[in-house]
């Protein structure tokens, strides 16, 4: 079930109806009844998976209950163990399993070797990589005494399993979130227009931005060899755009439909293309992943207080896992080792430039670093490579091929859009796009929603499989 689906809009209007009626008894039954609905939402895709979802949060549920009834160390530390091996351990058997058999045939090969070893036909889980991090950091910050174990089942399966953001984030900490499922709600007609606002602006991200953008991407990825250098560039830039928009548009529909009903959710990013730095960017870009990393990757290794080797090591080991926790291919990885190697050199070596062309030179960092994450394949990046710094083509070319995708009108609206979201953008580096609205009068601020409704029915399109980039991750 996806949110920009009719699909999704009968469930969450029929949810939402009846979540309020039972949200006045009790909160135990108020917490099934949404566990229930986000099982039915996850099985939507498919119901196979609901048993895997079910016994990773069971898994996780008993190891912090052991952890918390000892204080020996070592039993402690084997019963999270047993939560790392079995979060970690089924993540990598139906998203890297295929990937190490085929290196590992690759390698044999290379040393004249002919192992017989078959891959299987593995369908990866949608969401695995987001609530087994969720659920891993939860036993972790219990083992770490930082929280509590929970002793109510249903509020924690239902933590782990809570529709909005179970399969692709924000990636929320158990002691911000499963608090809230302790709480008795109260409706709010402000929190929900607060959620609806945030909803829109999604919608208008993902709809009018990312999947009308997305039309050109594919376009000339599938074959970059027949266009410029100067058009596979625009594509480029238009992919920044549209990852961007495709994620943090799910990320606004996701907060947007918990604030209605009655629970807060983590912002996710924050304005990254005005990042004056790589290390500036990495702090608004998907800011729930990063600060996951940070926490229970980069600190436990050693973090800031080695030495500055040391540190640098540690800072690149954690990007190449996270290139690799972003796909099984040799692509993310390489996509992750040359982020953490740029951002050291940034750290060590830091260009001072005026605000603008630091913004700038870190968004162009950014848009060219997206080719291996876009590429199917290495053969593939080194053929997008090779059409970009030829720099063939002219600006013709470009306008060219931006009509080839869209009508005139279409097509000078749309950049128009950009240039009018990233003003927008501009005015939420330490806001969200509520608090933004907020300071807007009435009459303009209706006005506004009218003017983006208008924008998604009449220029969205609605022509793509309803679908989000980072639910392949």
């Amino acid at each position: 079930m996806v949110f920009n689906s009719i699909t999704f809009c009968i469930f969450f209007i029929l949810f939402f109806l009846l979540y309020w009626k039972i949200a006045k008894g009790p909160i135990k039954i108020t917490n099934f009844f949404i566990l229930l609905c986000s099982y039915l939402f996850y099985g939507w895709w498919d119901w196979r998976f609901l048993g895997l979802i079910l016994f990773s949060s069971l898994v996780d549920y008993w190891v912090a209950l052991q952890i918390e009834k000892t204080d020996t160390p070592k039993k402690r530390k084997a019963f999270l163990l047993i939560s790392i091996f079995s979060n970690i351990g089924l993540l990598s058997f139906f998203k890297y399993y295929n990937f190490f058999i085929e290196s590992l045939t690759m390698l044999l090969d290379n040393w004249s070797l002919q192992p017989d070893i078959n891959t299987l036909s593995i369908v990866l889980p949608v969401g695995i990589s987001f609530y087994t991090f969720q659920a891993l950091s939860y036993t972790v910050d219990v083992y770490r005494k930082q929280l509590k174990a929970c002793h109510d089942p249903v509020a924690f399966l239902t933590f782990v399993a809570f529709f909005p953001q179970l399969v692709a984030g924000p990636i929320e900490r158990a002691k911000e979130l499963l608090p809230q499922f302790y709480e008795k709600k109260q409706f709010s007609y402000p929190a929900c227009i607060e959620g609806l606002r945030l909803v829109l602006w999604g919608f208008f991200q993902k709809i009018v931005i990312a999947d009308n953008l997305g039309v050109l991407v594919e376009k000339v990825y599938a074959h970059p060899e027949q266009y410029s250098g100067y058009s596979v560039l625009l594509a480029t830039l238009c992919f920044t755009f549209q990852v961007y928009c495709d994620f943090a548009g799910y990320s606004n529909i996701a907060i947007g439909t918990a604030r209605m009903l009655g629970f807060h959710l983590n912002v996710n990013f924050r304005a990254p293309f005005f990042a004056t730095s790589l290390t500036d960017f990495w702090r608004r870009w998907h800011i729930s992943l990063s600060q996951w990393f940070r926490d229970y990757v980069y600190i436990p290794l050693g973090g800031n207080k080695k030495t500055k080797f040391q540190s640098n090591l540690y800072l690149f080991i954690t990007f190449v896992i996270s290139g690799l926790w972003h796909g099984a291919a040799f692509t993310f990885i390489l996509w992750g080792m040359l982020h953490g190697l740029f951002l050291i050199i940034s750290k060590r070596i830091p260009f001072k430039l005026p605000p603008y062309l630091a913004r700038i030179s870190v968004f162009l960092t950014f848009a060219l670093l997206l080719m291996p994450f876009r590429a199917t394949n290495m053969a593939h990046l080194n053929l997008l490579l090779e059409r970009t710094f030829l720099f063939t083509g002219n600006l013709q070319s470009v306008i060219l091929l931006w009509a080839s995708i869209f009508s005139y009108a279409k097509g000078l609206s749309i950049a128009l859009i950009i240039v009018g979201f990233l003003f927008i953008e501009s005015k939420m580096q330490s806001q969200d796009f509520n608090q933004l609205v907020a300071r807007i009068k009435k009459p303009l601020r209706i006005s506004l929603y009218y003017l983006l409704l208008m924008l998604i029915l009449v220029l969205g399109n609605f022509d793509v499989k309803p679908y989000f980039i980072y639910f392949q991750f």
